[in-house]
């Protein structure tokens, strides 16, 4: 049975097969974006893998028989596991290596969802020194070989989390001391050139069309803006992330 493909057109990377499945979600569950199984199938070997999936957190998805086989084109026995092109860090362990790292600051990424972006993102925060980067398991950039290219091979360098719930990372962040800073506009949101920025800290950035989500805003302790000297609508999220991590790295680095 073979175990493992990839499309030439994206260069995304199949795990295939009950048995080769089961077992990539008993050892290493954090390296599955998800699972995807053919759309009625119901028996024991697929109810263990959902069961498998439920328990480490890993999202699943039923689909039709046409979409495995442009997935996979092999014999997939109804169930294929996309898998991530990185080793991610636990959340844990990034937190308690962050303050070593020359800019002691993490960016967390809320559903940013544009490929390009986490790669540029990933390649400034290693380059200026950065912790690493927080990402979110569900509505979040696939972080593949598209991704790895943008970044120009920062992400295989930076240690990256993946989380399921955002705001119950950010309450972990707070537990290990780090002060936490969102960049949107708001009514108390501070000018990121004038505003006290200390380390250890997590940079929050949003969604490219809806920001950080408010469920998750209401952890940072302080609001940043860039302000603009030109009437102009807004910088995308990589623009603007630069220019922040690069104003802590300037103070702080």
């Amino acid at each position: 049975m073979q175990d493992n493909g990839r499309d030439k057109k994206d260069s995304k990377i199949y795990i295939v097969g009950n048995k080769p499945v089961k077992e990539l979600l008993l050892d290493s569950p954090q390296k599955v974006d998800f699972v995807a199984f053919r759309k009625g199938r119901r028996d024991q070997a697929m109810e263990e893998i959902l069961d498998l999936c439920r328990t480490g957190n890993v999202p699943y998805k039923s689909v039709t028989a046409k979409d495995l086989d442009y997935m996979y084109r092999g014999n997939h026995q109804g169930v294929a596991a996309r898998c991530a092109a990185l080793d991610y860090t636990p959340l844990e362990q990034l937190l308690e290596q962050a303050p070593e790292a020359p800019l002691p600051l993490i960016v967390a990424l809320d559903q940013v969802q544009d490929t390009g972006n986490v790669g540029v993102l990933a390649r400034t925060v290693h380059a200026l020194g950065g912790a690493g980067l927080i990402v979110c398991q569900h509505h979040g950039a696939y972080i593949g070989a598209g991704a790895v290219r943008s970044s120009a091979g920062a992400l295989n360098k930076l240690p990256v989390a993946k989380v399921g719930n955002l705001a119950n990372a950010m309450k972990d962040c707070v537990n290990y001391d780090f002060t936490i800073y969102c960049a949107r506009m708001a009514p108390d949101s501070e000018n990121v050139y004038t505003t006290d920025l200390r380390t250890p800290a997590v940079l929050l950035l949003g969604n490219e069309e809806k920001g950080v989500r408010p469920g998750v805003a209401k952890f940072a302790h302080h609001s940043l803006h860039i302000p603009f000297l030109r009437e102009f609508d807004s910088l995308n999220v990589a623009q603007a992330g630069a220019i922040i991590v690069s104003e802590f790295a300037r103070r702080l680095g």
